[in-house]
């Protein structure tokens, strides 16, 4: 395993999250996507005396980096390997009933994009793995070698919205019976060379859209984010709050739709004229809009850009 001396990772509107948190001493809190610490350091530190905060991620490298950032809070903070997904599971076993506020900072790091060898990017020649767990689960190298042409135009189009998906999956799917593909520059130079305009200077990089939709798959992100939400609302207590940051429109599309979801006061089919279902909602949610990044944070970390966050509280 790589050294966490490389693991640098800025954090994505830290004022903006403890605004919405509202951290008090005493309270628990679940950070779902630890990284490296940065979001719960600050946790930590707004809930001191007495606030806990338990740390959950799928990445070991992230956790070795976040055990190094939060040592000096002591019995205060648990780090555990796990997805967010299964955060009552890990509840459970802690004895822990029900928390006072979550965080759920989604996405791929920075650390992941910009370290070769997860192949998450094709700035570098590297392995196709793009696995935030490497310790388990296939890589996107085995989704692009066995998936039939139908299947990766699916994750090309759905995951990554991609208008020449089928196009693209076509190509692989010739490629790969001459040579497999293995390395981030193999298959973004096939993407590069099978959509007009790939080699026009200036655009967006023809493979960006493909590589996102690749680790979407690979990671199954999008449903662990829908399981994720439902669960952690379960977990909150009256008054708990959620945070959310989001940095692409599938996350965010499913954050919104959730909280919306959850905040009607009725769910009776549109056609009656009357509402009878007697439903009430379970959250107030406290963003109307999804808030982003100033100016000025942008600048010093221009990733901060795509980020949208969105926060409730449970009312019941």
């Amino acid at each position: 395993m790589e050294g966490t001396e490389s693991f640098q990772h800025l954090s994505v509107m830290p004022a903006e999250v403890l605004r919405y948190l509202q951290p008090r001493t005493g309270e628990l809190f679940l950070d779902g996507t630890v990284g490296a610490g940065g979001h719960s350091r600050l946790i930590l530190e707004a809930s001191a005396p007495s606030g806990r905060l338990i740390g959950l991620d799928r990445d070991p490298q992230a956790l070795a980096k976040a055990t190094e950032v939060l040592t000096g809070f002591g019995a205060r903070v648990q780090l555990h390997h796990a997805n967010f997904s299964n955060a009552n599971q890990v509840l459970a076993e802690l004895g822990e009933p029900a928390l006072d506020g979550l965080l759920l900072d989604l996405g791929v790091s920075s650390y992941q994009l910009d370290a070769p060898q997860r192949g998450f990017s094709f700035r570098s020649e590297a392995p196709l793995d793009m696995r935030m767990d490497q310790t388990t689960g296939v890589t996107a190298a085995e989704v692009l070698n066995s998936c039939d042409v139908a299947e990766l135009t699916r994750i090309f189009r759905e995951y990554g919205e991609e208008r020449y998906a089928g196009r693209i999956a076509r190509r692989i799917e010739r490629e790969r019976q001459q040579t497999p593909l293995e390395t981030t520059r193999q298959l973004a130079e096939l993407v590069r060379g099978s959509v007009p305009g790939g080699f026009v200077p200036g655009r967006i990089h023809p493979a960006t859209r493909v590589f996102q939709a690749l680790r979407i798959h690979v990671n199954q992100e999008l449903d662990h984010v829908a399981k994720g939400l439902k669960q952690g609302l379960e977990l909150l207590r009256i008054g708990g709050r959620m945070v959310v940051i989001s940095f692409h429109s599938l996350e965010d599309r499913l954050v919104k739709q959730f909280f919306a979801g959850q905040a009607r006061s009725c769910i009776c089919p549109p056609r009656l004229p009357l509402c009878n279902c007697g439903h009430q909602p379970s959250v107030e949610v406290l963003t109307r809009k999804g808030v982003r990044a100033g100016e000025e944070e942008v600048n010093i970390n221009p990733r901060a850009r795509s980020a949208v966050l969105r926060a409730i509280r449970r009312i019941r």
